[in-house]
């Protein structure tokens, strides 16, 4: 006979529920009930004979599949709800029609291109620590940059939390007298990854926007708006989660 059953972080991903990883912490957390009972880690369901509850709200399977692009501002944080009452970009969503959830994160003070979605599973391809993908940034920092600050940022030889950063794309965009534009194309999303690094070269950024996602531009989106991906972004978001199978 066969078993209809899966793991219960994955079937609450593709529920829409939250990133496989996120799932894992609300079930760790208690806040995840199978049949009344709270779950642990490794607890398995059928989707077709289980009730399972989130904070007490039935989970209900997707029917319908949204993926969109978000032009976050500064100011928001990349959440759907926050306990300190900040303004989060759940709030620049609410007429998507489906609850949708951010693909990675951006900093508060951080702006730019924020994919979304209510597919746990393709989110979970794509912030996977080995999937690698790139994301393209605009970063304006204070003053100056010289050659031996960009092969720093650019080699690989800077360390964050103990583990050095990959090697990445860093060059410059724009000089100015108070002022540096630069373009950094990283393939990894560590906290605060970017800001950190010019930390450990002592520049200041004054401005850091994302500006493309595996192939993904933000274009002209006006800030705060939102937009479906349309069919030529879809096929490169399905290509690289084809290749990133985890």
């Amino acid at each position: 006979m066969k078993d209809n059953k899966e793991r219960l972080q994955k079937f609450l991903s593709e529920c829409g529920v939250a990133s496989r990883r996120k799932s894992e912490e609300l079930i760790s957390e208690g806040k995840v009930k199978v049949n009344g009972r709270i779950a642990g880690l490794g607890d398995k369901v059928d989707p077709k004979r289980d009730k399972v509850t989130v904070r007490g709200k039935r989970v209900i399977p997707v029917t319908q599949k949204v993926y969109i692009m978000l032009h976050k501002p500064r100011g928001f944080v990349t959440t759907m709800k926050d306990e300190s009452d900040r303004k989060c970009v759940s709030d620049l969503v609410k007429d998507v029609g489906v609850k949708v959830f951010p693909v990675g994160r951006l900093d508060k003070n951080s702006e730019g291109l924020l994919l979304m979605t209510n597919d746990g599973e393709m989110a979970n391809k794509l912030t996977h620590p080995s999937s690698h993908v790139n994301k393209t940034y605009r970063v304006t920092v204070k003053g100056n940059v010289e050659d031996s600050q960009l092969e720093a940022l650019s080699n690989g030889s800077i360390s964050l939390d103990g583990k050095n950063v990959l090697p990445c794309d860093v060059f410059v965009l724009e000089r100015k007298p108070d002022r540096t534009v630069l373009c950094f194309i990283i393939s990894e999303g560590r906290n605060r990854q970017i800001r950190r690094m010019c930390e450990e070269v002592k520049l200041e950024v004054l401005r850091l926007k994302r500006t493309e996602i595996a192939g993904v531009k933000l274009g002209m989106l006006p800030q705060g708006s939102w937009r479906n991906l349309n069919e030529r972004e879809m096929k490169r978001i399905e290509g690289i989660s084809k290749e990133k199978e985890v």
